[in-house]
């Protein structure tokens, strides 16, 4: 049956026009319920995936408010808040009408997600019901009537056909169909209408054999409920049709909200201009913060000049027992008034509305309260920048000591921290398995199970490379490649050679994995890929990008193997010159799987003299020809104290950690691998102008360098900071010849003032400048096994060069703007897991070894600490100088200089120092390396 739907929409000139779409309407589509004949066995239910998921006898929990057998049918405002109940277990057999999937997809796009994925779940039992296209479910909006409540009215109407549908099943025992709303007047409708509607939580606490689920309810108000009789404490939030008007006549800014996460009392508002270099707004202060919460969106009104502050260099916890104890945060806040130089103070502003919250579940532990039998509990997030949350469960003994996950519902002006409940037991607290599956959550790294859907499109084994894969390649095979790699790594990317050719010159040659071979646009493998978007590396294990068969066997580029590759080859003379360079599909065989060490031995041998080494040689050579090019143009070298676990083969365990020993052969491949990143970005950004996948790194803006220029300056020392070169040359004479570690200490800070390198589609901007490098243009091709990036690519190398053909989204530069946000945040997400492992690490290396004395540098001073780096360990704390239960010492700090005078001892950047470093495990939520100054004694 056809119909047509008609409407009326406001196009982007402003005009109205009538649109009329036909409306298809079918009378065989299924119910879903295993035991039903009537209907025609269903395929899957467009757009889910999912066949018919309702059992034949409903085997859910047991209802004192319904007992007989039922199915559950939610609206839209239930699944949106209530997607955590609806995920448990405990809860199966439930109808998800069209209608509501596609509110939910309008309205939030994690919730969709999840949902979908609780309907493929064939344990659920979820049916996914097309009502929209149903002869006898669908209704037309009537004159008058909004959206909304027309989309509550076709949900019961499908709740009644339903229970008509399913008294025609012969059974003894009729299936029903319950709505589950929390919604009143769409409650009461339903009871008017005779079918049985709940709310969410009078269902749920009739479950009377899984209380533990009325802990999961979530309060579905934003502004949560209200504590009675509390005190007033934040002042009221701007509705978002009064803030968007605000926001147009610039009396507001818009901004995402970052949480200080040494200063609970301070946050950064980071507002994007059109073009222009971006804002930063300082906000102060419980009532100025006014419950946003770290990544949301908010509105702020700037304050008068007189009013603005400079950022606290205070560090403040909030570690305070009294959960409304607001006395003491308004001393705290006083801290924060301390008279400042003019030059700092920075435009600074006040939270008056939420424009967009972005909360997600957070990991934690839960603060029991000290009432006895008290059902409400203060839980605190594993993320400093998220405030304590409080909950009500009844399981308060049972999860204390444990690492839970917990979602905020909203937060009440009159209470000091937000509402939420409780979601998942992740387990013990300190338990290793534990705590690195909260360090994944906490940064959204995927590490779940490749599915079925992803492994289905890799290659059949056993796998070899074909004839038809053979012609459109060139057969490197002959060539003396080999790789040069970390010791234990299996996932190998690259490959090089060097060889002489007849006229004098060298070949040079970069081989990297063709994992788009293998990975085809648009299937479940290259849609998981994309999501993940890099490789994750933890201390004791990696999350790949891409199934291990692919990373460690098909792609990795193992010795004495086939395999198939993109080469960059160049010609080049003597003086590292590039006269020639191509790109070509390729086949090639390693011929040496090398760590960087081993490739070192044999370029410092005397009696190696065979090919390879040879290769490695002629390589090495080059590589210092062209680290020199670089670094004269204004390339950066910095530093970083990274660390390396050696760990226990049996328990994995660290049991020794030493920092990284770097070589020569480092450098080298280093340097081919930066030629290749370039040459191709060259070539994709020739080809493809609009839709060059590149990256970029921005120059920082001049402010980020202040605490650079006065540490050096405190030894006497000048940086300039005009131009990448005259940091470069600057950096490379601040030398002391007393003091040999001054310049380590100087690369690092300077990395500290760095910009973060950034993905970008070339059609979307026009600085392509990569500052660190001092490259006009670069990209990365040469980790497509752990990036995604670098596959997007190979696919437009490929294309260039006519080894390919091209695909929509590879030449839609919206959609490679989206993807490279995407990309970036994924990529900023890895590094940050990589560093909460090494902590994790490092607290478990130190939990045995008691108390370590250590010599250690100052690299910034704060109000009341100082931040220390010790080189043994790559390892970086704070010492504080206020302790609880101790008198506080006196304390005065100079920003200009920087230093710290702690009574009479005055402490500079860069001072060497001695500490004891400790494991301090007295908050196991917070477990953390404690540092105390030694030498000189304050």
């Amino acid at each position: 049956m056809l119909t047509s739907r008609t409407f009326v929409k406001r196009t982007r000139a402003g005009a109205v026009v009538k649109v009329v779409r036909e409306h298809y309407l079918r009378d065989d589509i299924a119910c879903g319920a295993a035991a039903c004949r009537l209907c025609t066995p269903a395929a899957p239910a467009p757009g889910t995936g999912s066949a018919p998921g309702l059992e034949a006898r409903p085997s859910g929990p047991a209802s004192s408010l319904c007992p007989g057998p039922h199915f559950l049918l939610p609206d839209t405002n239930l699944l949106l808040h209530q997607i955590d109940i609806l995920e448990d277990p405990v809860i199966k057999n439930v109808i998800v009408l069209q209608t509501v999937l596609q509110e939910v997809r309008n309205r939030s796009a994690p919730v969709y997600k999840r949902i979908r994925d609780v309907i493929q779940n064939k344990e659920k039992h979820f049916y996914s019901f097309t009502n929209e296209h149903h002869r006898e479910t669908y209704i037309e909006q009537n004159r008058g009537e909004t959206a909304n409540d027309r989309n509550d009215r076709a949900i019961r109407v499908a709740v009644k056909w339903y229970n008509e549908h399913l008294k025609k099943i012969e059974d003894e025992e009729k299936i029903q169909v319950i709505l589950l709303t929390n919604d009143r007047i769409n409650k009461e409708k339903a009871l008017e209408e005779g079918i049985t509607a709940y709310t969410c939580e009078e269902y749920i606490k009739s479950l009377t054999a899984n209380p533990e689920l009325v802990d999961r309810l979530a309060c579905v108000s934003d502004e949560g409920k209200e504590i009675e009789g509390g005190k007033i404490i934040f002042p009221e939030h701007i509705p978002l049709s009064k803030l968007q008007q605000g926001i147009k006549s610039g009396i507001y800014l818009q901004g995402t909200y970052r949480a200080n996460r040494e200063n609970y009392l301070e946050a950064t508002v980071w507002v994007h201009g059109d073009g222009e270099e971006n804002k930063e707004i300082i906000v102060q202060g419980l009532k100025h913060l006014n419950r946003a919460i770290h990544e949301d969106v908010v509105a702020v009104e700037v304050l008068a000049k007189d009013e603005w502050v400079a950022p606290s260099s205070v560090v403040l916890q909030d570690d305070d027992q009294n959960e409304e104890n607001i006395e003491n945060e308004e001393e705290k806040e006083n801290i924060l008034k301390t008279s400042v130089n003019k030059d700092m103070l920075r435009p600074t502003g006040r939270v008056v509305g939420i424009i967009k919250r972005n909360w997600r579940p957070y990991c934690g532990m839960l603060s029991k309260s000290q009432i006895k039998e008290a059902r409400r509990h203060l839980f605190t997030p594993a993320d400093r920048r998220i405030p304590r949350i409080r909950i009500e469960t009844r399981q308060a003994d049972a999860l204390e000591g444990q690492r839970i996950i917990v979602a905020i519902d909203g937060w009440p002006r009159n209470s000091r921290y937000p509402n939420g409940h409780f979601v998942k037991n992740l387990g013990s607290a300190g338990d290793k398995e534990t705590e690195t599956e909260v360090l994944l959550l906490e940064h959204d790294v995927p590490h779940q199970a490749f599915s079925q859907a992803v492994l289905s499109f890799l290659p059949k084994m056993p796998w070899s490379i074909t004839e038809e894969d053979m012609k459109h390649r060139e057969d490197l095979r002959h060539l003396n490649v080999c790789s040069v790699d970390p010791p234990g790594c299996t996932d190998i990317d690259d490959a090089l050679h060097c060889r002489e050719i007849g006229n004098g010159n060298l070949e040079v040659g970069v081989h990297i994995a063709d994992v788009s071979h293998f990975i085809r646009p648009g299937n479940a493998l290259d849609e998981e890929s994309v999501k993940r978007g890099t490789t994750v590396y933890l201390c004791e294990k990696r999350i790949d990008m891409v199934p291990e068969l692919l990373s460690s066997n098909l792609c990795s580029l193992r010795s004495n193997v086939d395999r198939l590759a993109f080469s960059c080859i160049w010609e080049m003379n003597h003086k590292a010159e590039i006269l020639k360079t191509r790109f070509t599909k390729s086949v090639i065989n390693s011929k040496a799987s090398l760590t960087y060490a081993e490739a070192q031995m044999r370029i410092d041998s005397a009696t190696m003299n065979d090919d390879i080494t040879t290769s490695l040689r002629g390589l090495n050579k080059l590589a210092k020809i062209l680290k020199k090019k670089r670094i004269d143009k204004g390339a950066l070298t910095l530093a970083s104290p990274e660390v390396r676990f050696h760990m226990d083969s049996e328990t994995h365990d660290p049991i020794d950690l030493q920092t990284k020993e770097l070589k020569e052969t480092n450098s080298m491949v280093e340097e081919f691998m930066l030629l290749a990143n370039i040459s191709v970005a060259q070539k994709i950004y020739d080809e493809f102008p609009e839709f060059a996948l590149l990256r970029k790194h921005p120059a920082p803006p001049p402010s980020n360098y202040d605490i650079l220029v006065k540490a050096a300056k405190s030894k006497n020392l000048e940086i300039k900071t005009d131009s990448a070169k005259a940091l470069a040359e600057s950096l490379d004479k601040a030398e002391s010849p007393t003091f040999p570690y001054l310049n380590t200490l100087l690369r690092i800070l300077t990395t500290r003032c760095m910009m973060q390198a950034v993905y970008f589609c070339s059609g979307m901007d026009n600085d392509f400048h990569h500052y660190g490098l001092a490259s006009p243009i670069y990209t990365h091709f040469t980790s497509p096994i752990r990036r995604y990036a670098d596959i997007i690519v190979h696919r437009l190398l490929a294309v260039a060069i006519g080894a390919d053909s091209t695909y929509p989204e590879l030449t839609d530069k919206h959609k490679l703007a989206d993807m490279c946000k995407n990309l970036n945040y994924r990529h900023k997400m890895a590094q940050y897991a990589q560093r909460a492992s090494v902590a994790f690490h490092t607290q478990l290396f130190f939990k045995t070894k008691g108390v370590v004395n250590e010599d250690a540098y100052i690299l910034f001073v704060r109000k009341n600490a100082v931040v220390v780096l010790i080189p043994k360990y790559g390892l970086e704390g704070t010492v504080f100088f206020e302790e609880k239960d101790k008198p506080t010492p006196k304390l005065e700090y100079n920003s200009e200089v920087p230093s710290l005078t702690v009574e009479d001892t005055t402490l500079h950047v860069f001072d060497k120092v001695k500490v004891n470093i400790m494991l301090d495990d007295s908050n196991i939520q917070h477990q953390k390396m404690r540092m105390v100054l030694v030498e000189p004694k304050v």
